[in-house]
């Protein structure tokens, strides 16, 4: 058997991921991420997502509860358990988070946290305990496939954390596990339950910015960046002035709450232009896109030249959209949607998949401008109302589209 070091949270699904692998026989080594956020009481699904109901029982992930909890698991398991200072790493992370809203972007931490710290300084912190594998939590799949090993969505659709780990290095996909891949959610507490972990069996669901608990993005960002906040107008897409704001912090592509504008009909944010501190808003049939523009990319595959088929996520609870992409010349990913995308917001991650093969992601920068301002009648734009935010609830449902190339 292996050595597994499993990343802690205090949540039920880390520490069912730590029964199951010593169950297997694994030596099993706990080790908990100490951030410095403190949040309110607690949670469980230690994998955090940037979109989150408005439920005060709800919260991220890390805190001194959770420390405490994912040590009294290791203590049942009896396996050792180190807790590790990451709070320096954090905090840069949300320096990342303010500063790119005041770049007039949406962030997603928990990308970026995944990425750089969870599977990062802690695959560096396994590496230096000459673990063989380090184990997450995350609902998602690791498989062997013909040219290595690939990364697919989880069993359990509705809780596919797939999207949130596209910034994962290729090269240590082999030394991942991930035990909680073929389970739904309610299996994972039934074993909870059976094992004993009464601390954390029926803990709520994290669901949300571990460090913005209250969901007050604006408020965080300008304590964080004291006196950036700089006020300016509201226009619409012609460029007539229609009110003013104070702060472009306050923003994001697909709101329409908080404009405090009376227009007689629902409007939504269509573009946030930080040059100008100038906030675009119009009707819904605006925020369709044909396409997008990402940068930074990613990949879990060797892709083939020019064109291919995939399908294209462009959030967490996004239903992946059959798509044709190709990498640019510039080295940047271009992707177009058969069918137009509601708010293709710069700053999200845009993630692509072949059915439950995920191929690699990168970072949004821009719709394409040819989708941007499409009449709705071009669009194909359905007629039922928007949502008061960006969160839809739709179960990711991968479509079986081949490729124009083949992927190793």
């Amino acid at each position: 058997m292996a050595r597994v070091v499993v990343a802690m949270s205090g949540g039920v699904d880390s520490s069912v991921t730590a029964w199951l692998l010593k169950e297997q026989g694994h030596e099993v080594i706990g080790l908990f991420m100490r951030t410095g956020v403190e949040a309110p009481p607690p949670s469980t699904d230690e994998n955090c997502s940037v979109e989150s109901p408005n439920s005060d029982r709800k919260k991220g992930c890390c805190s001194a509860s959770d420390a405490r909890d994912a040590r009294r698991i290791a203590d049942q398991l009896d396996i050792p358990f180190y807790s590790v200072d990451f709070s320096g790493d954090f905090s840069s992370l949300m320096d990342l988070f303010a500063d790119e809203y005041l770049r007039g972007r949406t962030p997603n931490p928990c990308v970026v946290c995944n990425s750089r710290l969870k599977f990062g300084t802690l695959w560096s912190q396994a590496k230096a305990l000459e673990a063989d594998y380090l184990a997450t939590g995350h609902y998602v799949r690791r498989t062997d496939g013909p040219s290595g090993p690939e990364l697919h969505v989880a069993h359990d659709l509705n809780k596919d954390q797939s999207y949130v780990l596209f910034g994962l290095k290729r090269e240590i996909l082999g030394g991942l596990m991930f035990p909680l891949g073929d389970l739904t959610k309610p299996e994972v507490r039934e074993i909870a339950a059976k094992a004993g972990f009464s601390s954390v069996a029926s803990k709520p669901d994290s669901v949300e910015i571990c460090f913005v608990p209250d969901h007050d993005h604006a408020r965080f960002v300008r304590e964080r960046r004291p006196n950036s906040a700089v006020p300016g107008n509201i226009i619409d897409e012609s460029g007539k002035k229609l009110g003013e704001h104070t702060g472009i912090e306050r923003f994001t592509v697909g709101q329409r709450k908080g404009l405090q504008l009376a227009m007689g009909s629902p409007r939504y944010v269509l573009k946030v232009i930080p040059e100008t501190h100038e906030v675009v808003i119009g009707e819904r049939p605006g925020l369709f896109s044909r396409g997008l523009l990402a940068s930074r990319l990613n990949w879990f595959v060797d892709l083939p030249e020019g064109n291919f088929a995939c399908q294209a996520r462009i959030r967490h609870r996004h239903t992946p959209a059959p798509s044709t992409a190709r990498v640019r010349p510039d080295g940047n990913l271009e992707v177009r949607f058969d069918e137009p995308q509601s708010a293709v917001t710069p700053g999200q991650s845009v993630v692509l998949y072949l059915g439950t093969k995920v191929l690699g992601g990168a970072w949004i920068d821009e719709a394409l401008s040819d989708g941007y301002f499409c009449k709705k009648e071009e669009a194909n734009i359905p007629s039922s109302p928007m949502e008061n935010s960006l969160v839809q609830s739709q179960t990711p449902q991968p479509a079986s589209v081949g490729p124009t190339g083949s992927f190793a």
